[in-house]
């Protein structure tokens, strides 16, 4: 009896953990219209196939370039996602290339027929993954922001409007902050979309400086569904809490605790109480003093406890 008891008991600790969902990846390389374009976004979309699959099996990627970079196999990628991807799963879509811009509508430059973002806008629409994330890295990509905009999903894009109408290098930073600790700045063994941004955006910068270029792209994000594009997190306005919790790497023991099932619920635990710590941190200037530390300091002690169970 009691060790009946003893498994019951355990049994509804296993229920009242956080559940271990998968995330739904489809990047899009599209037209690059000369040799020197195609590698590169060949390329990016090959590391970005690469560094997800690599992430376990919780990962399901979805990956377009070359010939197949296309409206309809974009679409149909979208489609199977629709079809496959629960409300808990996270969803991204990453383009990569080119986009245009007429002062009204944003297109992604495709093979073929191109896609404007208010169509990409009504497919991911279809998708019923609460948190989404879209990364748009094309030339003119910051006009995209305001069809794609809605409460649930994050956009980044490499431009801050679409009027900057040159060939980005946004791309290649993202991806590089995806393969390794760099981007980590908060040292908890993963990189998040906002941690990615920063570190994208700081390389951007650099490189133009480098080159002593006058910069022609400024990445923004959007994450509240309602608010105009920003370059910078602000716990007053609320802009980089969804992205900062937004997961796309882990590194390290987290990596490890991935792929090792019997480890994935305390992960899905770590992660949950992280994502509550910055949700915290976040309403911090319209809290009592005391009740902020002292509820920080519960959660700070509760993930001490979740870290030690999962390093040993």
């Amino acid at each position: 009896m009691r060790a009946a008891r003893g498994i019951a008991f355990a049994c509804l600790l296993l229920f009242a953990l956080p559940t271990w969902a998968a995330t739904y990846v489809v990047t899009v390389a599209g037209l690059g219209g000369e040799p020197d374009y195609e590698q590169r976004f060949e390329g990016n979309a090959k590391d970005l196939d690469r560094i997800f699959k690599s992430e376990g099996d919780q990962f399901h990627a979805i990956t377009l370039y070359g010939p197949d970079g296309t409206r309809a196999k974009m679409t149909a990628a979208l489609e199977q996602v629709a079809a496959e991807a629960k409300p808990d799963d996270d969803f991204v879509l990453i383009m990569i290339g080119h986009g245009s811009f007429d002062g009204f509508e944003y297109k992604f430059n495709l093979v073929g027929p191109d896609i404007s973002a208010d169509d990409i806008a009504e497919l991911c629409d279809k998708i019923p993954s609460k948190r989404q994330l879209i990364v748009n890295t094309t030339s003119a990509s910051g006009g995209s922001i305001i069809p794609l905009q809605r409460p649930g999903r994050a956009i980044i894009t490499a431009t801050k409007s679409g009027t900057e109408k040159n060939a980005t290098v946004f791309a290649r930073y993202f991806v590089e902050a995806l393969q390794g600790p760099d981007a980590d700045t908060n040292k908890d063994d993963a990189i998040s979309a906002l941690e990615a941004y920063v570190y994208a955006s700081k390389k951007t910068a650099d490189f133009y400086s480098t080159e002593q270029q006058l910069a022609t792209e400024h990445a923004v994000f959007e994450d509240t569904g309602k608010s105009d594009a920003v370059r910078e997190a602000s716990p007053q306005t609320g802009e980089g809490l969804l992205l900062s919790s937004f997961t796309l790497v882990r590194l390290g023991n987290d990596q490890a605790a991935a792929n090792d099932p019997a480890k994935r619920a305390l992960l899905a635990q770590k992660e949950d109480l992280e994502q509550k710590i910055d949700e915290l941190k976040y309403k911090k200037a319209a809290m009592d003093e005391n009740d902020y530390k002292q509820q920080l300091t519960d959660l700070l002690l509760q993930l001490a406890k979740v870290q030690a169970q999962l390093d040993q």
